[in-house]
């Protein structure tokens, strides 16, 4: 699971908008549900799109099952965040906590979302463990057609 910019500021940015549970307690949420399904969740967040990059390509050479991702404002604009989705060929669900659809024009498209198989949004937190259930239904259902599909 992927946080980009300022969501290291959960529980205290726009709270009106991104709620109150902080980026702590939403990844503690995320990893008890994946153990209730039976994956493990990695936890990375930095406000540096670089970074961002070098975090997705490692979790494609390390073998993980998927992405988790909100590049936050970068969703929008970030094309080198979605070549390097695009790059790893991982499956991706891209999340966000507020509709993006109903907020500034600029934040209606997501060029970062248009190299994942699905975007959630506006499901605020409970957006998150809904994602993790798609990805790892895609996941399980690749397996299922192909032992080779998931790398465990």
């Amino acid at each position: 699971m992927i946080h980009g910019p300022n969501l290291n500021r959960l529980g205290t940015r726009e709270p009106e908008i991104y709620g109150r549970t902080t980026l702590p307690e939403l990844e503690q949420l995320v990893r008890d549900h994946g153990r209730d399904i039976g994956w493990t969740v990695e936890t990375f967040q930095s406000n540096h799109e670089g970074d961002i990059i070098d975090r997705i390509h490692a979790a494609g050479d390390d073998g993980v099952d998927g992405l988790l991702l909100n590049a936050g404002a970068l969703s929008h604009y970030s094309y080198a965040i979605a070549d390097a989705i695009r790059a790893v060929d991982l499956p991706a669900v891209e999340v966000h906590i507020s509709n993006i659809r109903t907020r500034e024009t600029w934040r209606r498209k997501s060029v970062t979302g248009d190299a994942c198989l699905a975007v959630l949004a506006g499901l605020g937190i409970e957006g998150y463990p809904r994602a993790l259930d798609l990805l790892a239904e895609r996941v399980e259902a690749a397996a299922a057609r192909s032992p080779r599909a998931a790398r465990g």
